[in-house]
């Protein structure tokens, strides 16, 4: 007997691309696009691809079917008995080698990234979304880092990432009740940037990426990495971080066209060289 093709899944990330915009969608909704191995694996490879791919300008990251991310599958963590048969270090290498991945891919990613929140994102999922460098929100969505609940820590760099988007207090108390926090206190707290009617989220990200693309994409690659690593140095570290960098951008076509055009006061065309 023959298999029905429409019951089979599909890709479990799907990625969509007009123009210098890309749209990665998590596309497991029978599991609410938990981060399952299997969406590991084609997420990680996808954003790896994405970061080589220069006529790539914005990556919008968003979720299938009214979900972003349900993050871990605490069912599967039963049905896998605790991890049985595995010593507390191969436990570990299961995250070094699993989840945590998805922590050094988008570490690694200079594209500039905004994530389109279309649901809960919740445990791993939230974490997913403070990857991200920058966050809207639908009216539906609402985050949980609920790791806790589970008698468990964020495994995937999710107490790394939180503070560094809404504060320490704020990610203590995200942390440790595992409460869920509604769009509009995401906003409040800064873990969001807009919330936004559902029906028009992705108009919104699209309108944001298109602001983004409209730059020179070499700068925005550059002042992305700035940002980041400006984070955990010194100011001194920082500053030549700085100069390295704006040593880079002065040397492309595209900062020359960038200050032509406005001494000229036209639209600037920028090639990405």
């Amino acid at each position: 007997m023959t298999s029905d093709p429409s019951n089979e899944p599909g890709p479990m990330v799907t990625v969509d691309q007009d123009g210098g915009i890309a749209v990665l969608r998590l596309n497991d909704p029978r599991r609410k696009n938990g981060l399952s191995p299997e969406v590991i694996d084609a997420l990680v490879s996808e954003i790896a691809r994405i970061n080589r791919d220069r006529s790539i300008r914005v990556l919008v990251l968003t979720g299938s079917e009214g979900t972003f991310s349900a993050g871990g599958n605490p069912k599967r963590m039963v049905a896998a008995g605790s991890f049985p048969d595995m010593s507390p270090l191969e436990i570990r290498d299961s995250f070094r080698y699993g989840i945590q991945r998805i922590a050094e891919a988008f570490s690694a990613l200079e594209t500039p990234v905004i994530a389109a929140v279309n649901g809960p994102a919740i445990g791993a999922g939230c974490d997913l979304a403070c990857m991200c460098d920058i966050r809207i929100a639908s009216d539906k969505a609402r985050f949980s880092s609920s790791f806790v609940k589970l008698g468990l820590v964020p495994g995937d760099g999710g107490a790394w990432f939180l503070p560094r988007v809404v504060g320490q207090a704020r990610a203590a108390e995200m942390l440790l009740t595992g409460a869920a926090v509604s769009a509009q206190s995401a906003l409040e707290m800064g873990l969001v940037s807009a919330v936004v009617p559902d029906e028009t989220l992705m108009d919104e990200a699209m309108q944001r990426a298109r602001a983004i693309a409209a730059n020179p994409p070499h700068a925005t690659r550059l002042a992305k990495r700035l940002l980041r690593d400006s984070q955990n140095v010194p100011l001194e570290t920082a500053l030549e971080l700085a100069a390295a960098m704006q040593a880079l951008a002065l040397k492309t076509e595209d900062q020359r066209e960038a200050v032509m055009a406005f001494l000229e006061k036209r639209q600037p065309e920028f090639k990405g060289q």
